[in-house]
């Protein structure tokens, strides 16, 4: 399977519209994404986390790790209108998430609290972007994905070495699927991940 076209409806594209404008509006206060990125934010940001979108059809629920400004959480929660659990530490961001989820209709919910803390019901997709190594991602995840789920995670050109070190203390199968936003990119989808033996 190839990560599909990154055609939206023209519902979607107002929805993700009505959320960049939000994002402007608030990264005027406080920092969900760097001013450099202001210009480019469709490119650098929605269509990069809209790549996670056919990887993700079809489930019941996901959980986003470290949302930030909402990067994939919220532009996955718009793309699929599948249910999702957004956890964010930052509270200025959590009141950002929670507002941008208003304003767009997403069905998502908002967890404050550190990733090590997070208590959700087990999920099938768990995803991150650009969050910490592959190996904290694992470790952050396996509490909150369903014994059968996968965990789809946005990388750069460490992700092989990232791969290499995790494979130390984890056990996984993993996917890679080619960025179509960065020469550099991959999204890694894991899965069958458990603590290695010894």
């Amino acid at each position: 399977m190839l990560i599909e076209n990154d055609h939206v409806s023209r519902e979607t594209e107002e929805r993700l519209h009505a959320y960049m404008a939000l994002l402007r509006k608030w990264n005027e206060r406080i920092n969900l994404v760097s001013p450099k990125d202001m210009d480019n934010l469709w490119e650098r940001h929605i269509l990069d986390s809209l790549q996670l979108v056919p990887l993700i059809k079809g489930r019941r629920q996901f959980v986003d790790m470290g949302s930030g400004g909402g990067f994939p959480g919220i532009v996955v929660g718009i793309a699929t209108d599948i249910p999702g659990v957004l956890i964010e530490s930052d509270q200025r961001k959590s009141a950002f998430l929670r507002e941008a989820a208003r304003v767009t209709g997403a069905r998502l919910s908002v967890l404050p609290c550190r990733l090590d803390r997070a208590e959700v019901a087990p999920a099938p997709v768990v995803t991150a972007r650009a969050l910490a190594p592959l190996e904290k991602l694992l470790e952050w995840a396996r509490p909150l994905l369903k014994p059968d789920g996968v965990g789809l995670f946005l990388k750069g050109r460490q992700a092989e070495q990232e791969i290499e070190e995790a494979a130390r203390t984890w056990r996984f199968d993993v996917r890679s699927w080619p960025s179509k936003t960065s020469p550099d990119g991959v999204i890694l989808e894991v899965s069958n991940f458990n603590r290695a033996e010894g």
